[in-house]
């Protein structure tokens, strides 16, 4: 597919819960297509990350919304995937934290922090050939995204693929794990704003028996599909 093209060029959202491999998939999606790539969980990870340096807990609605005016968040390519920056600084491996992973769900449940961040998506997203991903992204920032997908994996599978990113002081028992990807869950679909949710449009692809490499040629497949059909 010609990335180059204007005329031809899609958007890709790739919503789905936690673990599912969401920004792997949308990584290689976007690198197959020479589009744009969107990590939004890590812009919300940036947010999570400048409150808790700020001394913000995650409930105080009124300070995280001051503190959005005060916010830039910019996302660049890097030679190991995504580069993100908060105000200019390299903040990319910080907010991989376990204390951001903790915190980041409550952060991102405030109205002032989604409306922001949604409005920077979807100026991202405006010029077409974007691949984003995240909790939202089909029903909410991009409902006119020409495909959605909806990204699955069981709760055991989730907590095995969160298990093997941690190393040294991080270590956490699996079973730990998976209570708190199921608690998550919950989280992401109970909140009252943009929840956690397949658009009715989206096409639902579960990952626990499948490879990455075989989420992102079902999606390829789609996206070559949907371009024929625009044509």
């Amino acid at each position: 597919m010609d990335g180059g093209n204007m005329s031809s060029r899609i958007n890709v959202a790739i919503d789905g819960p936690a673990g599912a491999g969401k920004s792997t998939v949308a990584r290689k999606v976007a690198q197959q297509l020479g589009y744009v790539y969107i990590d939004t969980g890590a812009m919300y990870r940036a947010v999570a990350y400048a409150a808790n340096r700020a001394g913000i807990p995650a409930s105080d609605a009124a300070r995280l919304s001051e503190l959005m005016t005060t916010v830039e968040i910019s996302l660049e390519p890097g030679a190991d995937g995504q580069l993100v920056r908060l105000n200019g600084e390299d903040i990319t491996t910080a907010i991989r934290s376990r204390e951001v992973t903790l915190q980041v769900s409550e952060i991102a449940s405030h109205e002032s922090v989604r409306i922001k961040l949604v409005e920077m998506q979807r100026g991202l997203a405006a010029m077409k050939g974007i691949v984003m991903d995240g909790r939202d992204i089909g029903s909410h920032v991009l409902p006119n995204a020409e495909v959605k997908v909806f990204l699955i994996a069981s709760a055991r599978v989730r907590a095995l693929r969160r298990f093997q990113e941690l190393s040294g002081s991080e270590i956490v028992p699996l079973e730990q794990l998976e209570k708190e990807i199921v608690e998550r869950d919950r989280s992401d679909e109970s909140r009252q704003i943009s929840p956690l949710t397949c658009a009715k449009d989206a096409v639902v692809v579960d990952s626990t028996e499948l490879s990455i490499d075989q989420v992102v040629t079902v999606i390829l497949d789609l996206c070559r599909t949907k371009t024929v059909e625009a044509k």
